[in-house]
């Protein structure tokens, strides 16, 4: 059975009679529909949306959707939220099966993002009705809703199905984890134990023979890690060392033999 806001989507589709090229069309209209449904009101579609002042001009009121498919493979809308009366730039890119949707809000510090697949949503050509060129409408309206509505407005916290993998460590941050095709880093510089034992650091790989690196567990010198005047100071005085030390070997030997 349809949600009520599936049927509100469907009723903008069948209000605006758009003309669709391609699948992506489709897809691309559901979710401008889905803003529209949601109360939002378009400010600017097609070439007007893809200004550079799209998000900062003033609107000049509520606009047609003439022009919203012109581009080939991309489309973009401009609406004001009925929250609290702030630009939204929406850009749909269709990616081989996919279109990937990009959303920021006026003031926002990044966009919220969401990729949708194509097979899933929208059925065979030559359907009859609008509504027959969708399927799974409620799937797609509710993660419409979740993944970029809610998260617009800021009422929602990030879903776990976010692309972001990692761990919160409890400093806040967050640490990668090892999966396939996921590099897992090493933390740079000295680590503090629960206890509170500083733990030195483990230093990449790089050192040479010249030049050797500090072991796990141990300190650089003081001119850093790699190839510094102070490492070559320590070259030097090993060498001083070991040719006293050889020095004093000899001349007990000598006391022996006498």
């Amino acid at each position: 059975m349809e949600s009520e806001k599936s049927k509100a989507v469907i009723g903008v589709v069948r209000a605006s009679r758009p003309l669709f090229r391609s699948r992506h069309d489709r897809l691309a209209f559901a979710v401008h529909a889905s803003f529209f449904a949601s109360g939002h009101s378009l400010a600017a579609t097609g070439p007007a949306a893809y200004a550079a002042d799209a998000l900062s001009s003033p609107s000049a009121g509520e606009v047609g959707i003439e022009g919203w498919n012109e581009a080939d493979d991309e489309y973009a809308f401009v609406y004001v939220s009925p929250e609290d009366s702030k630009k939204v730039l929406v850009k749909c890119l269709a990616m081989d099966d996919k279109l990937v949707v990009d959303a920021l809000k006026d003031g926002a510090a990044e966009p919220v993002h969401l990729e949708i697949d194509v097979d899933e949503f929208i059925g065979e050509d030559g359907a009859a009705s609008y509504s027959g060129q969708f399927k799974n409408l409620d799937k797609l309206v509710k993660s419409l809703d979740t993944e970029i509505l809610s998260k617009l407005n800021g009422s929602s916290a990030p879903s776990s199905s976010t692309n972001a993998v990692g761990r919160e460590n409890s400093e806040g941050s967050r640490q990668p984890i090892s999966e396939p095709g996921i590099a897992a880093h090493e933390p740079w510089g000295p680590q503090v134990h629960p206890s509170g034992v500083v733990i030195p650091p483990v230093y990449p790989l790089g050192g040479n023979d010249l030049f050797p690196g500090p072991g796990a567990g141990m300190y650089p010198t003081r001119g850093g890690y790699g190839s510094s005047g102070s490492m070559l100071l320590g070259l030097f005085i090993n060498y001083v060392f070991i040719a006293l030390s050889q020095s004093l070997f000899f001349e007990r030997l000598t006391r022996v033999a006498i």
